[in-house]
């Protein structure tokens, strides 16, 4: 099948072709004439799989369709974001694959100033891509009309839900018409998924192209077992030995981040962090010298990395083990995109035993483990508990997982997701 088969106007089917791409990916393929057919759906699919252009082709399709024909310009579809970075990369998938149509779309997200953003919704806007804090600062403040809105998208609901922002979203919702067409993507299932789901959706048709929650199948995943004094130089031996030229990192921790790529600097590889407190113009200037090969190595937390979106990215590495499973997928889902083959590594040590065995149960296979010669594990070390508190990168909520690795998730110390005056919704 080719985008031609889809239904597609010409100038939509121009700008895919100066991309590249002449046939539509699975989720594509499905989701396209759905959407088409103006009906809700929920879709499933691993990141990577393009589901961005699964939802945008088909909006801008049906918005070129049902063009205004007079009278003032209002949005007419919004696409609702769990953080900075996957908004703007959103936008500019909108921005790329609309840029021979007449429509005007712009984002919208916290940790920048509100005023240019005010300015540019008086402009007039088709299409709107936003977090769901700042967007809720901006209805508040009456600096936008979502009462016509005819398409609601909300992009990697899981993770918005695991944010905290589920309440955001009802709010959102409340003030939208309810005569609308809603689309919601998710990378991975859950109750509260499906929960929400039966709150927003008319009817939907589900769309799932991977299994739930399996990580990709083109992605070579290994364990490293390692001391975890030694993680910092196995990692670097790694990137030496190998010559890799554009590996993301992850940690924990936004100081742990931070410490880690000072290290790696230090050890002769340039690095940068990427995280929540991080401002805004840091993190797009660490992710744009990582794209272009500036910097080689990009230590990031959970939170941040989501909206890296780099096609042929060779080599994902968890430098820490995630505690809670489901964000090892999300990991290992930014390498082997595409189509294109990825390696993901882990560095264990003992402490995350615990951490790796929830993960293989979670994607239903064992990962294969490789000891590095020379970096062979002390067998008389004992496992110690993992402090999970103070800067995880979990955004609103600061309660994923809990404090401690045995199953029992209570709130981390101010991790209670409430508002306040200071609220963190302003940062995404």
């Amino acid at each position: 099948m080719s985008f031609k088969n889809l239904g597609l106007c010409d100038q939509l089917l121009r700008a895919v072709k100066e991309q590249g791409y002449d046939e539509p990916t699975p989720i594509q393929a499905e989701s396209i004439p759905v959407i088409l057919d103006k009906r809700d759906i929920l879709a499933g699919a691993q990141t990577g799989t393009g589901k961005t252009a699964g939802f945008t082709l088909p909006m801008l399709e049906l918005l070129q369709r049902h063009k205004q024909k007079t009278g003032k310009q209002h949005i007419r579809a919004l696409i609702l974001t769990p953080t900075r970075e996957l908004a703007s990369q959103v936008q500019e998938s909108v921005a790329l694959y609309g840029k021979f149509l007449p429509f005007k779309s712009c984002v919208i997200f916290g940790g920048v100033k509100i005023n240019p953003q005010i300015t540019a919704l008086r402009k007039g806007m088709d299409i709107v891509v936003a977090t769901p804090g700042r967007l809720l600062d901006h209805v508040s403040q009456k600096t936008i009309d979502l009462s016509k809105v005819d398409f609601l998208i909300l992009d990697e609901a899981d993770r918005m839900l695991d944010m905290g922002f589920v309440n955001d979203i009802r709010k959102v919702i409340a003030v939208l018409p309810k005569q609308r067409q809603t689309l919601l993507f998710s990378a991975t299932y859950s109750k509260d998924i499906k929960k929400l789901a039966d709150t927003l959706l008319n009817s939907p048709i589900l769309i799932e192209v991977a299994r739930t929650n399996q990580s990709a199948e083109q992605i070579n995943q290994v364990i490293h077992p390692v001391d975890k004094t030694r993680k910092r130089d196995l990692l670097t031996h790694l990137i030496k030995k190998e010559d890799w030229q554009q590996v993301l990192v992850f940690m924990r921790t936004k100081h742990g981040a931070n410490r880690l790529s000072g290290q790696l600097e230090s050890d002769g590889i340039s690095s940068a962090a990427i995280h929540g407190n991080k401002s805004q113009n840091a993190r797009t200037k660490a992710l744009a010298d990582f794209k272009a090969g500036k910097v080689k190595v990009l230590v990031a937390t959970d939170i941040a990395a989501r909206g890296i979106d780099i096609d042929q990215l060779p080599h994902v590495v968890n430098y820490e083990l995630p505690n809670v499973p489901e964000d090892y997928v999300h990991r290992i889902g930014r390498t082997g995109r595409a189509g294109n083959k990825g390696e993901a590594m882990s560095l264990v040590c003992v402490d995350e035993h615990e951490f790796l065995e929830s993960i293989e149960k979670l994607i239903k296979k064992d990962i294969h483990k490789f000891t590095v010669k020379g970096f062979e594990p002390d067998p008389s070390i004992k496992a110690e508990p993992i402090s999970l508190g103070g800067g995880g990168g979990r955004g609103r909520g600061g309660n994923r997982g809990g404090g401690n690795r045995s199953g029992n998730n209570k709130p981390r110390n101010g991790g209670g997701g409430a508002r306040g005056g200071n609220s963190s919704r302003g940062r995404r």
